[in-house]
């Protein structure tokens, strides 16, 4: 008999950074892949709302709650709202990244950029991570079936150029999940990250724009392309579903080829 790989019944999901690209389409697919409720987040409260509208159309309920993942006392209070709406969770994806509310993305010579530069990294794409699962591990645990998935970056695994901290904070993040995965697998809850490496986002877009040098760059791939949110969110929904039950402490990538990793 056959089966549905890909259930995420009756769950309540929580997306971070999901007003626009990969979050977005997290989102939107736990919703069309039977998800209860989808919990848009990001720290535009007009975008979290209109990703919020579309998950309806799915639908799921949503609920569009902005909020800075790099502030504890934010996240603890958006955690709270989501126990006070939903009862409980059942998987939180950690998909904010880059330079988070404000920040401006750039490559930059590490030994001359100011030290301060950094909290921008390390806030968003590790701090953040931690700030979100201390709070979200106490509404799984009743359940035994929570999942947490990090969304990380390749420059974690391989390393960047121009990107020396933010490549520490993706490869921090993903430590702190293989940690995570140890101690909270005895509540039946599974702690992965999804390495990802250059996927048309409109931050990426952005820096594709020079076409000879996106060329040169695709050169790296095996499937000269670069990705899509789509390709992205299945393996994350894939995770977060009931089908990822023996997945955990993994990093796994979607990456095009960009890098080979045993």
């Amino acid at each position: 008999m056959g089966r549905t790989i890909i259930d995420m019944s009756d769950r309540v999901v929580l997306v971070t950074g999901a007003g626009q690209g990969v979050g977005r389409q997290i989102a939107l697919d736990a919703a069309s892949n039977g998800a209860r409720a989808v919990v848009v987040n990001d720290f535009v409260p007009e975008r979290a709302e209109a990703v919020a509208e579309e998950v309806r159309k799915e639908g799921a309920a949503a609920l569009a709650l902005p909020f800075d993942v790099t502030s504890p006392d934010a996240v603890e209070a958006a955690f709270a709202r989501v126990r006070e709406e939903f009862g409980e969770l059942h998987a939180l994806v950690n998909n904010a990244g880059n330079a988070g509310a404000g920040g401006k993305a750039r490559f930059e010579d590490f030994w001359s950029e100011p030290v301060d530069g950094w909290n921008a990294w390390l806030g968003t794409n590790l701090f953040g991570v931690m700030n979100c699962v201390r709070a979200g591990v106490p509404l799984m645990r009743g359940h035994g079936q929570g999942r947490i998935v990090t969304v990380i970056s390749d420059a974690g695994r391989v390393g960047e150029a121009g990107l020396e901290v933010y490549s520490a904070a993706k490869a921090g993040a993903a430590g702190f999940m293989r940690a995570v995965a140890r101690s909270a697998g005895r509540f039946g809850i599974t702690a992965n990250s999804v390495s990802i490496s250059a996927t048309r986002t409109p931050f990426v877009e952005a820096m594709l724009d020079d076409e000879a040098a996106a060329k040169e760059q695709l050169k790296r791939y095996i499937i000269r392309r670069f990705g899509t949110p789509e390709d992205i969110a299945g393996m994350v929904v894939f995770l977060s579903s009931t089908a990822g039950a023996w997945v955990t402490g993994q990093t796994i990538s979607v990456n095009g080829g960009y890098a080979v990793i045993p």
